[in-house]
């Protein structure tokens, strides 16, 4: 199963749009969420994604009522942690900090953070995997970045938005505009 991972956008629309043609080209079944996508505005692109979304907040969000509703639409958004079990019976655990983790008694296969805004794999000496795709804005580091994770082979690829093209969008132009042009 193909996992769509990403965090820290900040609000960064054409990033967000990058990374939903990354994971619709991917044909991923979920995309995980880690924080920080701060204002309600930036959720409308999301609804393109070709899966539901499992998210949780970050430290950034400013309304969350408002991110609350946008996102019953596109999948659920909850505190960290969240959990998520993929149809094949991967467990997921999705939180913004590392240290959200402290107390929780869940089991899982997979961590997802962000946070730092560093994209990096790494495993535990119980095997367990943690993912932090990095920052999709892009601001801090100058890279932006999302991942991709496969549950059969557990490979996570870490994918650059640099240069991902996005479609260019024609302006709406009123036909009785043009006749008077």
């Amino acid at each position: 199963m193909r996992v769509g991972i990403f965090a820290d956008t900040h609000d960064h629309l054409d990033n967000i749009r990058r990374a939903v043609k990354v994971f619709n080209d991917a044909n991923c079944e979920v995309v995980l969420f880690a924080g920080d996508i701060v204002s309600t505005f930036a959720v409308p692109p999301l609804r393109k994604l070709k899966c539901r979304v499992v998210a949780c907040y970050g430290d950034n969000e400013g309304n969350k009522v408002g991110l609350q509703s946008g996102f019953g639409i596109i999948g659920q958004l909850g505190e960290a942690p969240m959990s998520y079990t993929a149809p094949d019976g991967t467990r997921f655990v999705v939180v913004h900090m590392e240290r959200q983790l402290r107390g929780y008694e869940g089991e899982f296969d997979v961590c997802v953070y962000a946070h730092t805004h560093k994209p990096s794999v790494s495993q535990d000496d119980q095997g367990r995997l943690f993912l932090n795709p990095g920052e999709a804005c892009g601001w801090k580091f100058g890279r932006p970045t999302v991942l991709l994770f496969d549950t059969v082979s557990r490979a996570a690829k870490i994918i650059d938005l640099t240069g991902i093209e996005l479609e260019a969008i024609t302006p709406h132009v009123d036909a009785h505009e043009q006749d008077e042009g």
